[in-house]
């Protein structure tokens, strides 16, 4: 299936869908209860979810200020070139770096968009130093820092709203 394709899911898919999204760690015995099915059922379709890619995987949801790492930054960088070769290269390391939770490919007026936790503004400066600056091709750097959290939420609600639609 090309990344293109969307899966034929039914209602009760999105509605088990949407109760791992809540708790990743249900069991289907519960599930079935929650969404009146057999825990058998809810099952085979678990499983056929995962099959089919709905379900890419299952991961706690980490108090990152706790831990310690209370600031998130939003960094645009932009390369020097955007040749075939420079793109790869920059790809090909940036995963290598332990401060990034993301990175992406955008458009617009810079290359790539990334988002770290870090522990203080003094460790953004050596997540700056140590990695950022260190990434093949870069030729700008911009930072922004979150100042409040407004809200955040993965899945968006929308994925659930209208399945049929």
């Amino acid at each position: 299936m090309s990344k293109s394709e969307q899966l034929d899911l039914d209602d009760v898919d999105y509605r088990i869908l949407k109760e791992l999204c809540a708790d990743g760690r249900a069991s289907d015995v519960w599930l079935g209860e929650k969404i009146n099915l057999s825990s058998t059922a809810v099952a085979r379709r678990r499983k056929s979810l995962e099959e089919r890619q709905a379900v890419l995987s299952y991961s706690a949801n980490l108090n990152m200020p706790l831990l310690g790492y209370s600031v998130v930054v939003f960094v645009a960088i932009e390369l020097s070139s955007q040749n075939e070769k420079a793109l790869i290269e920059f790809e090909r390391e940036v995963v290598k770096c332990p401060s990034v939770s993301y990175c992406g490919f955008v458009s617009g007026d810079t290359d790539f968009l990334i988002m770290l936790h870090v522990k203080s503004f003094q460790d953004y400066d050596r997540v700056y130093r140590s990695e950022l600056s260190t990434l093949p091709h870069v030729a700008k750097i911009r930072s922004s820092f979150v100042m409040r959290q407004v809200m955040s939420q993965d899945p968006p609600p929308i994925v659930f709203q209208d399945p049929a639609g």
